[in-house]
């Protein structure tokens, strides 16, 4: 008794001290966040908006000595624009709100090569937005908040700083779909008749800027405090701001004639000037004109799914003007009235990061897809992976599990790094137990679930867990995994051993026609399914396995006799359809003894999928290894595509004709060819392990770049009837496993860096950071340690 009442203690103690543990953690985590902003206030004028306010700020301030460090800290409600000394430091500076409910991102930027000794100048631009849609949360107040520990001195934002709300920017400019519930940004209509003057470009070395009848700003509150709420550091680089620089060409509208700089509209009439852009980016328009007053100037795109544009006044005399709501499409279409002298027509491309991944081939169709996707999946990423760039800009989560796996093979850390930003901002905005199809969406904007199922279900399998797979992201997953759980506990097991169909929001799976919803969220359920095992696995949640198991089993064992009709699987009372039958091939539950069926009689033939599950079709055959059947679909179904010369991204839709928005997020056929073509995939977490192994189909060259978590793979690969090479490195700290293939000949000796290494059928000669994996009737393998790699094989 006393031993049981000595371990009762020693059990509460243990608990109190990791409460206590727990106590001081979060109470010195939150002094050192309150810290980082010292005394700094939230500063605004009297009225919280309004919305679609811009309003800029300056702050004057000496300098004895330029701090070893200048870091600055700074927070709005929503973007801002960034001078010190005249020079502009950040282009579009803060993320739209939405890391969690009630938090608000903060940027920190580097000013040490912005200050002088004497006399300094800060000049913010803020943008308000005002308006809760699908891909920011409003605050409902405008703000700025700003700390900078410059050594000797501080800098914070207080009612020492003046401000002014910007005359010149017009409130109501509209824009962004109206009451659509579209995009969050508005045109941006500007007259310069009503302009601050230099204002953000005053030099150091200048007279000063008078900014005598500028107001004080209100202080609206201090850092963390509501309802901005609490701080979060920005979850991404700064946009890759890549400058100003001069279009393609440029030509009429009217009549396609070629237009030099400088040029007058000496016509009694509007002209249109297009404005070619190398492919479809995020842009912002900038125009250098000599006009009268009152001349309007307006920078459109030819994307008709667009929903702003930036409009301009003129002044007197040569003026310039950059549009700051940045845009996308192929050409930017500048409105010129009679009278006016354009003498510079130039534009901003800005995004996330960089593409870093490459393919090419033999075959220039299948280079020019993968460049058109890969630009599709670059101009679909902002503040977050969205489904298009144009008409919603939102963060629908089956969309962003489309682009997950092509994000591995094409962009760099700041494409990984915004795929976290979603995962953890749609595990933020759960709504209850259910993972909603929007983040933050219609649970901030109109109260209500967005839940998609066959979207959140295909969020976690190839969302969530490729993500981790990719990148060893723990902790990302290990805040994922309680919300991946609990979602899939929501679905009920009917008496046939299958889930029960749940609707969401809508019973939607597919833009295709002849879907069927039922037989899709089956399958994808028990995919979900796997990829939380897996989670749980590599969490140690060893406690949940047994729930899986039992769910995994009772799909494995029911899945065949419910749904497969004798050449297809899908429910009985549909039509023939693809999407079931290529995910049962990708989830594992088609039988293997169907595969040629499933791909004669229907991947290839039928083609009712929208581009969001097509290369899930492409994928599947790819899975069966008939690499010819995969490429000609993929090429019967992006011919329309690929042939259209001013075309740089994919469509939305198929069928019954292209339509949709030209950029749409869920074309990913850059990912089947890398994974299956190039044949580079991570075989372990973080790429620990890869595998080479190149299948060619009708090809005879492949190179790919893929930028992996561990450094860059690069490839080349060579093949003829009487030869194999291919070349590739292997990153510091990972493995690879090389697959030579027989195809049906005698290899007649294989050369690694020049040296035989194989011979008469045999390993002849082992080499350092090389051994023999494996052999059968199809490969021999080998596996190489960190390293370049050149595989010479020739055949008898």
């Amino acid at each position: 008794m006393l031993k049981k009442i000595l371990t009762i203690i020693k059990a509460e103690f243990k608990k109190s001290i990791i409460i206590l543990v727990l106590i001081l953690l979060t109470s010195i985590s939150a002094a050192a966040n309150s810290n980082s902003w010292g005394k700094a206030q939230w500063i605004w004028q009297e009225e919280a908006g309004p919305a679609n306010t811009w309003v800029a700020f300056r702050k004057e301030f000496n300098l004895k000595d330029i701090p070893e460090n200048a870091l600055a800290n700074i927070a709005v409600d929503t973007k801002y624009w960034l001078w010190v000394n005249g020079e502009m430091v950040l282009f579009e500076g803060g993320l739209a709100r939405g890391a969690a409910p009630d938090t608000n991102y903060y940027d920190e930027v580097n000013l040490k090569s912005y200050l002088k000794e004497g006399k300094n100048t800060i000049a913010i631009l803020v943008w308000y937005w005002g308006r809760t849609r699908k891909v920011h949360d409003d605050s409902g107040k405008g703000g700025l908040l700003f700390y900078a520990d410059l050594g000797k001195q501080v800098l914070e934002s207080n009612t020492t700083w003046k401000m002014k709300v910007h005359p010149a920017y017009d409130s109501k400019s509209g824009g962004g779909g109206g009451s659509a519930n579209r995009v969050n940004a508005y045109n941006v209509k500007f007259d310069a008749r009503k302009a601050l003057g230099d204002w953000s470009n005053q030099a150091w070395y200048t007279s000063n800027y008078d900014d005598k009848d500028w107001n004080k700003p209100i202080v609206k509150g201090i850092a963390n405090s509501k309802p901005w709420g609490t701080l979060v550091k920005r979850a991404i680089p700064q946009w890759n701001n890549r400058g100003l620089v001069d279009y393609v060409s440029l030509t009429l509208k009217s009549n396609k004639e070629k237009v030099d700089l400088p040029f007058k509209n000496t016509t009694d009439s509007l002209l249109i000037i297009r404005a070619k852009l190398p492919f479809n980016q995020q842009i912002t328009p900038y125009s250098k004109v000599n006009s009268n007053a009152g001349k309007t100037i307006v920078a459109d795109m030819d994307n008709h799914f667009n929903m702003l544009k930036g409009t301009y006044i003129t002044k007197d005399g040569v003026q310039e003007f950059e549009s700051y709501s940045w845009i996308n499409g192929h050409f930017v279409e500048y409105s010129i009235p009679a009278g006016v002298e354009v003498l510079e027509l130039k534009y901003r491309w800005t995004g996330v990061g960089e593409m870093t991944g490459h393919f090419e081939c033999s075959d220039p169709y299948f280079s020019r897809l993968w460049w058109m996707a890969r630009n599709t999946l670059y101009v679909c990423a902002r503040d977050g992976f969205m489904d298009c760039p144009d008409r919603e800009r939102g963060l629908w989560i089956g969309d962003v599990a489309d682009q997950t796996g092509a994000i591995f093979y094409s962009l760099d850390d700041a494409g990984r790094l915004l795929l976290k930003k979603g995962i953890d901002n749609t595990i933020s905005y759960r709504k209850g137990d259910t993972i909603q199809g929007l983040a933050p969406g219609f649970g901030a904007y109109r109260g209500k679930s967005s839940e998609l199922t066959g979207q959140s279900l295909q969020y976690i399998d190839q969302g969530i867990w490729q993500y981790y797979y990719n990148t060893g992201d723990k902790a990302t997953l290990e805040n994922a995994y309680p919300a991946v759980f609990n979602y899939l506990k929501l679905w009920d097991m009917q008496e046939n051993g299958l889930p029960k169909h749940r609707k969401g929001y809508a019973n939607w799976v597919d833009w295709g026609i002849d879907t069927d919803p039922v037989a899709t969220n089956v399958v994808l359920y028990f995919m979900a399914l796997k990829s939380a095992k897996k989670m749980a696995i590599a969490l140690g949640k060893t406690k949940d396995l047994a729930w899986y198991d039992t769910r995994i089993t009772s799909i494995k064992a029911n899945f065949e006799k419910e749904y497969w009709q004798g050449n297809r699987y899908g429910s009985k009372n549909k039509v023939i359809e693809e999407r079931v039958s290529a995910l049962a091939i990708l989830s594992g539950l088609a039988k293997q003894e169907h595969y040629n069926t499933l791909v004669d009689s229907v991947l290839v033939p039928i083609r009712k999928s929208s581009p969001h599950m097509e290369w899930i079709a492409e994928e599947a055959i790819m899975l069966t290894g008939q690499y010819d059947k995969g490429l000609e679909r993929m090429k019967v179904r992006y011919k329309e595509q690929v042939n259209k010369e001013w075309l740089t991204t994919l469509y939305e839709k198929y069928l019954p004709k292209l339509r949709g928005t030209y950029n749409h997020a869920w074309n990913a056929p850059n990912y089947v060819l890398s994974r299956y073509i190039a044949g580079i995939k991570a075989t372990s977490v973080a790429w620990e392990t890869f595998e080479v192994n190149p299948n060619f189909a009708h090809l005879t060259t492949v190179k790919q770049i893929v930028p992996s978590v561990k450094g860059d793979i690069i490839l080349e690969a060579k093949k003829t009837e009487q030869k194999y090479q291919v070349s590739f490195n292997t990153p510091a700290n990972t493995r690879a496993t090389v697959y030579i293939p027989k195809e049906d000949k005698v290899i007649s000796k294989i050369l690694v860096n020049g040296k035989e290494i194989w011979k008469k059928g045999k390993f002849k000669k082992k080499l350092k950071d090389i051994e023999l994996a494996s052999e059968d009737d199809n490969f021999i393998c080998f596996k190489v340690e960190a390293g370049n790699w050149n595989f010479n094989t020739e055949y008898q």
